[in-house]
């Protein structure tokens, strides 16, 4: 089945078109690309109607190869969808009901949604969601210590994010290592940052919790923070949206360094700028800290898989990321991480105490296959 993927994320919309019958992954690309937005224009009707503008013109170019199914990348699913599913109206009002645990992501996934319907009206969608990897989790790492009461009025638990991404990374690292069940630790960095302990190919553990806010330091993120603080902000008069507006989008490495493409901060870090420095620092230590303890949680981890944007390009950010595991025994290669190669590979050196690989994030071809597979079952009758 030939699918077009539509991949919204915090800082760009990335589409692919998927022919998921071909013998390689990299065979079945037939077209790719991707809409940079500014974080005030992820569900701009303008910015979508420009990125369906170049969409429809690859699609056209490609003539008798046009798509047959729409699939889309949803970060939140709630308690409620733990599969893919087929698009209807009350699954569209469920996913934009799901936009306060996932503001960055969420609005824009409707958004683009409603604009492939308005596109493509004959063809099916199905939504893929980030959060279904992770329904594995067992409740001791899941759920907070608050009252039962307010834990089921929302519920308030650990849903785990970039769970696509992960799912897929954890697929070919076992298949690279020939290593089935796999124990890993995977840190999938980009714009957004989250890494996932995966014991016998299962999610057990993962730094984002019940939004994507929890965790890593990430572009405008601030990851791990006391929530005295946000008690503090209100007293201090803060609303609810201004809040929102600190931790979800003016934090992270943008308040520490002016910027939240790490390879403007990582340039600047290595022209000895201060605030640069310390926001590679700081996000590469807290990187560390989930690591050290993930380990424990896996046992006897197969291999650290670094992916996602800044995963697979920064150098210098998984130096000093493997730097601070000294005590586990881990060490890279300087000459096999510093090497810009295709596909998987490893950077650790061979007295490494597990290998240390860079993997390739790849969740088109995951929502492609997810939504090939679901259409390709007939439905349920009721």
């Amino acid at each position: 089945m030939r699918v077009l993927v539509l991949n919204p994320g915090s800082s760009s919309l990335k589409y692919h078109l998927r022919d998921t019958a071909a013998t390689s992954p990299a065979a079945g690309i037939l077209a790719s690309g991707q809409v940079d937005w500014p974080p005030d224009e992820r569900s701009s009707t303008i910015r979508l109607h420009a990125a369906f503008e170049e969409l429809n013109d690859t699609v056209k170019r490609l003539g008798p190869t046009h798509p047959e199914a729409i699939g889309h990348r949803v970060v939140h699913g709630g308690v409620r969808f733990s599969t893919p599913v087929r698009v209807t109206a009350d699954v569209m009002a469920a996913i934009e009901g799901l936009s306060p645990l996932a503001p960055l992501h969420n609005p824009a996934s409707v958004a683009c949604i409603d604009a492939a319907g308005e596109r493509w009206p004959a063809l099916p969608q199905v939504a893929v969601f980030d959060t279904a990897f992770h329904r594995t989790i067992p409740d001791f790492a899941a759920r907070y210590a608050i009252p039962e009461d307010a834990y089921r009025a929302h519920p308030v638990k650990r849903y785990g994010f970039h769970g696509i991404s992960v799912e897929m990374a954890c697929r070919d690292t076992a298949e690279y290592l020939a290593a089935a069940p796999l124990n890993a630790i995977v840190a999938h960095v980009g714009n957004g940052a989250s890494v996932t302990a995966v014991r016998n190919g299962l999610s057990v553990d993962t730094s984002m919790g019940m939004t994507p806010l929890e965790g890593l330091v990430m572009g405008t993120r601030s990851g791990d923070l006391d929530p005295s603080i946000v008690l503090l902000m209100q007293h201090g008069g803060a609303t609810a949206n201004e809040v929102d507006q600190l931790l979800n989008h003016r934090s992270g490495l943008l308040a520490l360094a002016g910027t939240a493409d790490m390879r403007e901060v990582g340039a600047a870090a290595r022209d000895g700028e201060p605030g640069a420095i310390l926001a590679v620092d700081m996000a590469a230590y807290r990187l560390a800290k989930y690591i050290a303890a993930y380990s424990m949680v896996v046992g006897r981890p197969d291999a650290l898989v670094f992916t996602g944007g800044v995963g697979e390009n920064s150098t210098l950010f998984r130096d000093k990321v493997v730097a601070w595991l000294g005590p586990l025994n881990l060490a890279l290669d300087e000459r096999l991480n510093s090497a810009v190669r295709e596909g998987i590979r490893q950077i650790s050196t061979m007295d490494s105490a597990f290998p240390v690989l860079v993997v390739p994030s790849d969740e088109e071809r995951a929502i492609a296959e997810s939504t090939a597979a679901l259409l390709a079952t007939p439905p349920m009758e009721g």
